[in-house]
């Protein structure tokens, strides 16, 4: 931890929930640190305008407008993955430097992706609420084993690592594709050079890829067209990387065996067109079908492990 510190460094707006740990952290530094975790765009120009630092999720989008609105920041730090809420190019050009903490995460996301996908293939939500309405079927809940398959990650960075590292116990061939690592990924993961791979062999796809302008939609119907066997979709990245329209086209024709999914392609609910609200409460009561609202990183260890993360990269 950082050395208790007289000088005064300057304001810290704090626009996410973090832990303790890292306001702490800040005030032992000399920073004042400024909560408005309930913060709205328009209330940042204000609030920010004297800070040297800024804490945020996803709250905030970090654009130029509002960096320039804040001549006096000195770094950003982003709780969890994702920097796609931040304009790094041009914080970097004025000399600011960006943090974010996905390392602090990875674990909640890799376990939630896991706890989805055996809820799925075991039936465990749909049997759990046929016995709270008084049904109890066996033969119709037959589930079925990890063991022997074959799932394809795609994006290899802390939570395609992560997830790969719990599917090892259960005697798995994991392929894993990242455009960005041509090598470096350890055995007994198998890596794909090209997706074709996935394509051909996968029962089951998973997503953890950053949200950048290649992976918009990059789950669609020429994706589901190209999987050679019926599959199961998982999505704990992004909700835009996966086309829900094409999620549901592809569960109706029998193509996609079963979907988890902790991301939407617009979220909240209330933020939802008419149509997507719609379509989402439909899949959510299908049977093979998981949706979670965004919480696969939530967890208390992760609001820990992301709030000393960033917090040992600002003093760093």
């Amino acid at each position: 931890m950082p050395v208790k510190m007289t000088t005064k460094q300057g304001k810290v707006l704090i626009a996410a929930p973090v832990h303790h740990v890292l306001t702490g952290g800040l005030k032992d530094m000399g920073y004042e640190c400024v909560n408005a975790i309930k913060i709205t765009q328009a209330d940042a120009y204000g609030l920010l305008k004297d800070c040297k630092g800024v804490i945020t999720s996803t709250r905030l989008q970090l654009d130029k407008e509002l960096i320039d609105a804040a001549p006096a920041l000195q770094w950003i730090g982003r709780m969890g993955s994702g920097m796609e809420v931040v304009d790094v190019p041009y914080a970097q050009a004025k000399g600011i430097a960006c943090y974010s903490s996905p390392e602090g995460n990875c674990n909640a996301v890799a376990e939630h992706a896991l706890g989805m996908l055996l809820t799925l293939i075991r039936r465990i939500t749909w049997s759990n609420n046929e016995v709270a309405h008084g049904q109890w079927k066996r033969e119709e809940n037959r589930g079925t084993e990890l063991e022997g398959k074959t799932i394809g990650i795609i994006g290899y960075g802390h939570t395609g690592a992560a997830f790969a590292k719990k599917l090892q116990g259960f005697d798995m061939q994991v392929l894993a594709y990242d455009k960005y690592r041509p090598e470096g990924i350890a055995a007994p993961v198998i890596q794909c050079n090209d997706i074709s791979r996935i394509f051909e062999e996968a029962d089951m796809v998973s997503f953890h890829v950053p949200l950048q302008p290649d992976t918009i939609s990059y789950f669609n119907e020429d994706f589901i067209g190209r999987m050679r066997k019926p599959f199961i979709l998982i999505n704990t990245s992004r909700g835009v990387v996966a086309d829900t329209v094409a999620v549901k086209k592809g569960i109706d024709s029998g193509k996609i065996r079963g979907a988890c999914l902790d991301v939407i392609d617009q979220e909240p609910m209330d933020a939802m067109s008419t149509e997507l609200r719609k379509l989402v409460i439909e899949m959510a009561g299908m049977p093979n079908v998981v949706i979670t609202p965004h919480i696969a990183g939530y967890t208390e260890e992760a609001l820990y492990k992301m709030s000393r993360v960033l917090l040992q990269k600002i003093i760093s």
